[in-house]
């Protein structure tokens, strides 16, 4: 609902405050007052076209600001999440127009693009009267209405479920034809490719390893030259390593049988004995197995050149040569079973696609027994609201196809579908008599139009897509017996969504929860349009002055009273 509204420097307003109540808010006033003027400025919240020349006279700019509560718009929500937006339960528009053609939009004052400020405002409010923002006049919102009316809405979802679901294996498909297409193209490039890399078949690890036996190999002289010089030094040799430590150790024996304190040193000299004779037996043994083979020193610098050059052909690594070689070897396998797994997405398209065709059907059938119900009932409310030779069709259309990818089937033929289903609506009206049904959004008038919009309304008066209804002219063509059927309507409607409405009829102002009045003020320099909320005496008034003019007597004073409901 929309708690305030601020409007400065726009056309004959300079500065003007108002806040809005839950019901049936009526706006009157004198012809040229004003009052579209206020309804013309919120259009600007709403992302309607703003023109330059509204701006006030000797003013930089024009701001307009609302302020919204949307705790219940799930739609807004959804809305508000998507373009990264703060959701909180209040919601602040504003719209800044400059002399200069400028135009600056703000949500939560945030800026925004004028085609997101419209998105929103399409989601707070329908607005009737010369105005873009009447959902009936947009033929996409037809099948809305119609299943707001019939209660379809979680069957739609359940089709829009089954749709997605068809729609993702159809995708499914279509890339793995792509690809078949590509690999059609490459097969032989990766079979080469695997060829390659599969003759020289690198590991993990591998290259590391063969390094350092190229290393080795490549210094096998040297090794069997200081291993053997080593042995000599250690074990072999005059005057060896081991034979000293043994004419030590044994020196050492004799003193420990004299001194016990030699014992420690004794053990450690035959620790060192030990040491030496083990190394020196490794030292040998590793010079009995030195290679001194080319042939396979030559073969180790082959692999790793090879493996050297696939590394930079596919991906720098032996990780990732790996990687790509797991990737094509893959590719190729799917490329030979190609034919078992599009029949095997074929067979889960058609279960898809009967699940959503079933679920289609319902649709439809709902769908045609709820256009009865609500044809009917808008001729009988349009009636009741002075349109008494109205005749009124929804018509639901199902389109047709070749094509069958995507698309519900009935019976042996295919039909275009959307995520709603296949059905098409659009509402038809002749409001005179012997004229043939139209669409709607071509034939109506702006007094017209309001009414259908009441009509519908009341007939889905329970549905909360659109929380705030603006009715600018209402009345037009309305008098007496009718005007008092509108402004029940309206009364009843407010129930379940605010209600700002423009009216000259007391019969309906009489009706208000809240009633505020638009008067244009002038000072002699400047003239100025001013709005306020009326209290109680100022409603009887105001009511009576639409009866009688401006010289209220004191039976148009009564009448009032009646109207509004005052004993």
């Amino acid at each position: 609902m929309l708690k305030h509204l601020y409007i400065r420097n726009y056309a004959l307003i300079e500065k003007l405050e108002v806040g809005f109540e839950n019901g049936l808010n009526i706006i009157t006033g004198e012809t040229g007052a004003g009052k579209s003027i206020i309804i013309d400025a919120l259009s600007l919240i709403l992302g309607e076209r703003a023109d330059t020349e509204a701006v006030r006279k000797d003013s930089e700019k024009s701001i307009v600001e609302g302020t919204f509560e949307i705790s219940r718009n799930k739609n807004l929500k959804v809305l508000l999440e998507e373009q990264n937006v703060d959701y909180t339960d209040e919601l602040i528009l504003r719209r800044e127009v400059s002399v200069k053609g400028q135009s600056r939009c703000f949500v939560n004052d945030s800026p925004i693009t004028l085609n997101i400020l419209k998105n929103i405002g399409d989601l707070l409010v329908d607005l009737h009267g010369q105005h873009e923002h009447q959902s009936i006049l947009k033929t996409e919102t037809h099948i809305d209405l119609l299943d707001d009316f019939g209660g379809h809405t979680q069957l739609v979802d359940e089709f829009y479920t089954a749709y997605k679901r068809l729609l993702d294996e159809i995708n499914n498909l279509n890339t793995l034809r792509n690809k078949e297409n590509q690999l059609r193209e490459k097969r032989e490039l990766y079979e080469f490719q695997v060829n390659e890399i599969d003759a020289v078949g690198p590991e993990l690890g591998e290259e590391e390893r063969l390094e350092n036996e190229l290393k080795i190999l490549e210094n096998a002289e040297k090794l069997n030259e200081i291993t053997a010089q080593l042995y000599q030094l250690l074990y072999e040799g005059d005057k060896s390593a081991f034979e000293q430590l043994v004419q030590s150790r044994k020196q050492i024996e004799n003193l420990a049988r004299i001194d016990n304190s030699f014992d420690e040193s004794l053990k450690e000299a035959q620790t060192a004995e030990a040491v030496v004779k083990e190394l020196a037996a490794f030292i040998n043994n590793y010079n009995s197995k030195i290679e001194f083979n080319f042939e396979k020193l030559e073969n180790i610098r082959n692999k790793l050149g090879h493996i050297s050059l696939l590394k930079k052909k596919y991906g720098g690594s032996i990780e990732a040569l790996l990687s790509y070689r797991k990737k094509i070897g893959n590719e190729l396998k799917l490329a030979e079973n190609f034919e078992d797994e599009i029949k095997k997405l074929k067979i889960l398209i058609e279960e898809k696609r009967k699940i959503a065709s079933e679920i289609a059907i319902k649709l439809l059938s709902k769908r045609k027994e709820s256009a009865k119900k609500v044809n009917n009932s808008i001729v009988k409310v349009l009636s009741e609201l002075g349109i008494q030779t109205s005749k009124f069709e929804t018509r639901i259309d199902n389109n047709k196809v070749t094509d069958v990818e995507g698309l519900v089937r009935l019976n042996t033929n295919f039909y275009e579908t959307t995520p709603k289903g296949i059905d098409f609506v659009e509402f038809y009206i002749s409001t005179n008599i012997g004229e043939d049904v139209k669409p709607l959004v071509k034939v109506a008038s702006g007094g017209e139009i309001s009414r259908i919009m009441l009509a519908l309304k009341t007939i889905l008066a329970k549905s909360e897509r659109l929380p705030l209804l603006i009715f600018d002219e209402i009345d037009i063509g309305v008098s007496g017996r009718i005007a008092q059927a509108v402004g029940l309507s309206l009364k009843n409607l407010s129930k379940f969504h605010q209600i700002i409405a423009i009216t000259h009829l007391p019969q309906i102002a009489g009706l208000a929860d809240v009633h505020f009045v638009v008067e244009k003020i002038e000072d002699g320099k400047r003239s100025y349009t001013n709005m306020k909320q009326l209290n109680m005496d100022e409603r009887i008034r105001e009511v009576a002055k639409l009866m009688s003019g401006e010289e209220v007597t004191e039976a148009g004073l009564k009448s009032a009273r009646e109207l509004i409901g005052i004993k």
